[in-house]
């Protein structure tokens, strides 16, 4: 960095990286004196660049809060991470508008050789999971909701449920969740007196108050969602003993699907379901002997697909 342009421009792109970087640390990088930092300072304001200076022990240089500095300033290996997240996201079943528009940006302020090749990976680039379509959440919400949980404050929440019914609760967050293609807040709900889960995307307003909380040891919101959603009621609640191991059985069946606990014999499964005969498909699909528990009818429904497999092997 011996050119004096290139080092401005190496500062600038430190205090993009660092909220507050000290003179000192910035001189050491630069290979300058102090002196010579507080000169770049002054270059960069007249750039019309908002550099804040602090004074004393303790001070530094900082970009003014809030400012937001055109172009992107990334290098090669940032900017293909920044894209390849982007279209991992878009198939994971992030909001496609936003994932899209925000794509259509990075893209633009690229250099054109890193441009091409960029597009280039893009229109080559296969995936073996399966594309999720999103549900969008309302931004205000989802920032409002992740800085509540994060500085553990109550939140004011009007929500809509599934059935379209209105209610207003006060809910404690203990954190988000993303699973397939939604987002959720998982909490204590003041309104049920219990650990609720709730769609952010049904959210339509959220308002963060004063009042604190304590979030309880041993809290998961991962692990609370994926059982809230193992748990949405069905017509048919099934109960069977696979004879497998745990660790098996974890790789095959996922959380949110299952309660999965050890048991003698095996791994004891229990889930919900609307239809008997897909279970039974599912538990022939997993290649493990198994008792079922209940419901009775779900025997009727092994045997039937039985039978069906049996026509098939004879055709």
């Amino acid at each position: 960095m011996s050119h004096p342009t290139t080092r401005v421009l190496a500062m600038l792109e430190l205090l993009q990286a660092h909220h507050r970087i000290g003179g000192a640390e910035l001189a050491e990088r630069l290979g300058v004196d102090e002196r010579t930092v507080r000169r770049y300072a002054a270059r960069l304001e007249e750039l019309g660049i908002p550099v804040v200076a602090d004074r004393g022990r303790y001070g530094g240089y900082g970009l003014m809060p809030g400012y937001k500095l055109p172009p992107l300033m990334l290098s090669d290996d940032e900017a293909t991470a920044v894209v390849l997240g982007l279209i991992a996201g878009r198939r994971l079943g992030l909001p496609g508008d936003s994932t899209e528009t925000a794509l259509a940006k990075v893209q633009r302020v690229l250099p054109t050789a890193l441009r091409e090749r960029v597009q280039a990976l893009q229109e080559t680039l296969g995936f073996t999971l399966a594309a999720r379509d999103g549900t969008a959440p309302g931004t205000a919400a989802l920032l409002t909701l992740a800085a509540a949980a994060r500085d553990q404050r109550r939140v004011h929440l009007r929500y809509r449920s599934w059935q379209g019914g209105e209610s207003t609760r006060d809910l404690d967050p203990y954190g988000l969740v993303f699973h397939s293609g939604r987002w959720y807040v998982t909490g204590h709900d003041h309104h049920s007196g219990e650990v609720r889960t709730f769609r952010v995307d049904r959210v339509l307003s959220a308002e963060a108050g004063e009042e604190t909380y304590e979030v309880p040891d041993g809290v998961d919101p991962v692990q609370h969602v994926t059982r809230s959603l193992a748990e949405v009621p069905y017509r048919h609640e099934v109960e069977v003993v696979l004879e497998t191991t745990l660790d098996q059985a974890r790789r095959r069946i996922p959380a949110s699907t299952a309660t999965l606990t050890e048991t003698d014999g095996g791994v004891l499964m229990l889930t919900r379901a609307e239809r008997l005969d897909g279970m039974a498909h599912m538990l022939a699909g997993l290649g493990w002997p198994f008792t079922i528990r209940r419901p009775e009818a779900l025997r009727s429904a092994v045997r039937d697909f039985s039978d069906h497999l049996r026509a098939q092997a004879n055709r």
